[in-house]
């Protein structure tokens, strides 16, 4: 595995991301690749196109671990998401993380029958069938950093078992605020706290893993706003005003409207928690890990800039094109006053628009 190729391959996953059809993925390309570093690079814009780039940018060292480690999330969501059988979705969650007890690791469990929604689903079961390749890079870590890939799988598969029971006892409905963030926590805390893990030397204090998690609820807020007409189709409702439309199979759109809403205030009060967290790095004079932790804000200013303007909220301003955001970040490489000065403003912009909200009830 050449680190030289390996850098190359990682310029060319930022710089064509945007450019990736993850609707319509090349199967038969990821499928015949049996380099275990290149198909790592090859697939992860697939599994996520935000994230990826966010890793691309790291250092080398701290990317392929950040690398491995979000892969094998997506395959513990991909489980979440895709085995019918509730059951046997548990077993298949622990039995996925109890393959880290030993070296070498054991085989992944296959999804027989896998609900399918789209071809993102095809690639996200492409990637469990070759865990083996993702697993070659795995054991090339070093060994703090294999430990702490461990940690985010054990915990990120218990809290999906938690989640997946929830949603088979409550007919596929979050009952409340608790739940929603537990959930939260689940999907995106651990995998923010892993990566706080890489970048920082020594323990994390108790205080600063809390705002790891806070952070967590704040990006996945994004990813439910988003998606809550496509998941109810599938039966999933995080929030307990959405249950009827499950039954009844209607979309409403004063309740979708005021959910959202909802959704957003929560997603907006938790951006002190980031700045809170990258401000606790110590980040090098010259340091591609601070533009990574700048450009991930900024993609998550994107999508509640488009939010707050589809529940009628005043949007504030900001880039969208997926170049303009990298270019706007790239300058944390250099310069941690100029970091500093863009979190700030997209706290601003947030909490402005909390403000806003708060003045309209």
């Amino acid at each position: 595995m050449s680190s030289a190729l390996s850098g190359w391959r990682r310029s060319w996953l930022v710089l064509s991301g945007a450019r990736i059809d993850r609707r319509r993925p090349d199967l038969g390309a990821l499928r015949a690749q049996q380099d275990p570093e290149a198909f790592l690079w090859q697939i992860l814009p697939h599994a996520a196109r935000t994230f990826a780039a966010c890793i691309a940018i790291l250092p080398p060292r701290i990317a392929r671990a950040a690398a491995v480690g979000y892969l094998y999330c997506r395959i513990l969501d991909t489980y979440e998401d895709l085995h019918p059988d509730p059951d046997a979705r548990e077993t298949a969650l622990r039995h996925f993380a109890a393959r880290f007890d030993a070296e070498p690791l054991g085989p992944t469990a296959a999804i027989p029958q896998a609900v399918r929604q789209d071809a993102r689903d095809a690639t996200h079961l492409l990637l469990v069938e070759r865990c083996d390749l993702v697993d070659q890079v795995y054991l090339t870590l070093d060994s703090r950093q294999r430990q702490a890939v461990r940690e985010v799988v054990t915990a990120m598969a218990e809290g999906m078992c938690w989640s997946s029971r929830v949603f088979v006892d409550q007919g596929g409905v979050l009952k409340d605020e608790a739940q929603l963030l537990r959930y939260c926590r689940n999907v995106i805390g651990n995998p923010v706290l892993f990566t706080m893990h890489l970048l920082h030397d020594d323990e994390l204090a108790p205080e600063l893993t809390e705002q790891a998690m806070v952070v967590g609820e704040m990006v996945q807020l994004a990813n439910i706003t988003r998606d809550i007409e496509k998941d109810l189709p599938r039966g999933v409702a995080y929030h307990p005003d959405l249950g009827p439309l499950l039954k009844d199979g209607s979309v409403d759109a004063d309740i979708i409207r005021r959910v959202r809403l909802g959704f957003l205030r929560l997603a907006l009060i938790r951006v002190p928690a980031y700045l809170r967290i990258v401000e606790s790095i110590d980040f090098d004079r010259v340091s591609m890990a601070r533009a990574s932790a700048l450009l991930m804000l900024l993609f998550t200013d994107r999508h509640y800039r488009d939010c707050a303007r589809r529940v009628d909220l005043v949007s504030w301003s900001g880039a969208d094109s997926w170049s303009s955001l990298l270019r706007q970040a790239l300058p944390a490489v250099f310069s941690s006053r100029y970091t500093h000065k863009v979190l700030a403003r997209v706290q601003r912009n947030f909490l402005s628009a909390l403000q806003q909200e708060d003045g309209d009830e």
